[in-house]
């Protein structure tokens, strides 16, 4: 059995089936270099902060595949700026490789306007507040519906819940003001039902009810009759009832004064007018009373008692024929009629003087 497996005819076929294994096996590896391009390779070139227009050009020239990523905005860049490149400036790739481009979008993304019409305004701003939509003017305008949004404007245009408009832009909104006090109501007389209810939404009024003659519903029928009359006062969103018919106002007078008779009082102006007079009290100011100052007390002071020292007198006698006068003496006793001033009890009393010795000359 060895002998026949070195028999020639195997060995040859041996030989030949190895050759062509390797044969194959360096076929595909040069395929591989052709078709995978092995060896040629490209740097990316840095397109950083370039406008995405040159960008591109400049990716076309270099025989490169890119893709645009401009999902996200960025204000502090240009519109259209590269941002970043992947891969990284510098790399080598091969030729026709995809390159991606970061790109800062000329604004923000668009988004969809929020259904916040007729809304109370509070809650509308804040919706909108929420999905990056800024207020700017707030416009006031006169209606029934007071404090709700009315309207929402972006750059003079109305626009529509559902509208698409880019993220953080600055929107106005109109809000109702309230009703409008003492408003003329308008005539519609004459008109069509369907310009009645025109005249009336247009002057911020409420159709009422609406009659028509016939028992149906057809908005081309003439305008006979309305309360409130035409002319009078009312605030914004009082309603207007009207009254419908295939026939003009002028055929239907027979119904107009029997509706006038129900709806129009008259009022009797063949009394004379009641006369106001008007009284005047004028008020009456009395004088304040003043009252009388308080006398003033006053404090007695302490009297000091007075001691008088007897002074000695001499009596000279005068010559007379007759005799002799008596000498005159003088007494420490006081006058007749005449008081002595006690002394305080508390000063202190002084110790009782000697009178001193009279002298008596006698001639």
């Amino acid at each position: 059995m060895l002998k026949s497996l070195f028999n020639w005819k195997v060995l040859v076929n041996l030989v030949v089936a190895i050759g062509v294994f390797v044969g194959l096996v360096w076929l595909t590896f040069r395929w591989l270099e052709y078709h995978t391009n092995h060896g040629q390779e490209i740097p990316v070139p840095n397109v950083v902060n370039k406008s995405v227009h040159d960008a591109v050009k400049i990716l076309d020239d270099t025989g490169l595949e890119y893709e645009v990523d401009s999902a996200n905005y960025d204000p502090k860049y240009r519109p259209f700026q590269v941002l970043q490149v992947y891969p990284a400036p510098g790399s080598r790739v091969k030729d026709g490789r995809t390159v991606r481009l970061k790109v800062n979008p000329r604004t923000w993304a668009p988004i969809v306007v929020p259904d916040v019409i007729n809304k109370y305004s509070g809650l509308a701003f804040q919706r909108l507040d929420q999905v990056g939509l800024k207020i700017g003017d707030t416009i006031y305008e006169p209606s029934i519906q007071k404090d709700a949004l009315l309207r929402i404007l972006y750059k003079g245009n109305a626009v529509n819940p559902g509208a698409k408009i880019p993220r953080f832009s600055i929107i106005d909104v109109v809000v109702g003001s309230g009703p409008m006090r003492n408003i003329s109501i308008p005539n519609v007389v004459g008109l069509s039902v369907k310009e009645a209810r025109a005249v009336i939404t247009k002057s911020m009024f409420e159709v009422g009810l609406v009659e028509y003659e016939d028992g149906g519903k057809d908005e081309s029928d003439i305008i006979y009759y309305q309360d409130p009359a035409a002319g009078d006062v009312r605030d914004q969103g009082m309603q207007i009832d009207l009254w419908a018919s295939k026939r003009t106002p002028a055929e239907l007078r027979a119904k107009v004064e029997q509706l006038n008779s129900i709806y129009r009082m008259k009022v009797d102006t063949s009394l004379p007018p009641v006369r106001y007079e008007e009284v005047h009290n004028e008020p009456v100011y009395e004088a304040p009373v003043v009252p009388p100052p308080a006398p003033k007390k006053e404090t007695p002071k302490p009297e000091v008692p007075k001691t008088e020292t007897p002074k000695a007198q001499t009596t000279t006698p005068k010559p007379s024929g007759t005799g002799t006068e008596k000498p005159k003496t003088s007494s420490n006793t006081p006058a007749a009629g005449s008081t002595a001033k006690p002394a305080s009890s508390t000063t202190a009393t002084q110790p009782a003087q000697k009178p001193k010795a009279k002298k008596v000359v006698v001639e």
